[in-house]
């Protein structure tokens, strides 16, 4: 075969392959929220769902912030960005390298840990994310309401009863006061 043959035959399968690659980015694009770098909920309930089959010592938590809508209407939606990010990163250093977090919409985010004792603990989580966080000069304040579920304390171990159970326990908190864990 000569070389303009060779190299006709492999410009498509180039393309393809340049092509290929590209969609793959853009699918791990849409899987990271642009704002907080965080997985969508879509990119980290799969993931999600095998470590919760696969540790039985999980921990899946829900975050929501509170009163966030004052935030936005007070000091701005750019203020709430900061805000949004801010928790993004607390959350996730929380976690460190034994779970993985995810930004499940507006003020709400999803965690789970594969391994709770390699955390500092849930005080120091809510400790963590009610700290104000500063903008421009300004100190914003935050709070924010945790509900977990243990995988062990699940009849049938499965994601959507592990977050129906962080749900009730993070409205829970809600319902003792801003700034709880449940």
């Amino acid at each position: 075969m000569d070389t303009q043959t060779i190299a006709a035959a492999g410009l498509p399968a180039l393309g393809w392959a340049f092509h290929g690659g590209l969609l793959l980015r853009r699918l791990a694009t849409a899987r990271r929220d642009p704002l907080t770098g965080l997985h969508t909920r879509a990119g980290w309930t799969a993931r999600a769902e095998r470590l919760l089959a696969k540790h039985p010592g999980a921990l899946v938590l829900l975050v929501d912030l509170n009163d966030f809508k004052a935030i936005n209407d007070t000091h701005g939606h750019a203020a709430g960005d900061t805000v949004l990010t801010a928790t993004a990163r607390r959350l996730a250093d929380w976690c460190g390298r034994h779970g993985i977090t995810a930004r499940l919409g507006g003020d709400e985010f999803a965690a789970i840990v594969t391994d709770p004792s390699h955390t500092p603990g849930l005080s120091a989580l809510q400790a963590a994310l009610d700290q104000p966080v500063d903008r421009n000069g300004r100190s914003l304040p935050v709070s924010a309401s945790v509900g977990h579920c243990h995988r062990q304390r699940l009849p049938v171990p499965t994601l959507t009863d592990a977050l129906s159970a962080a749900d009730s326990a993070m409205y829970a908190a809600k319902g003792h006061g801003r700034r709880n864990t449940r």
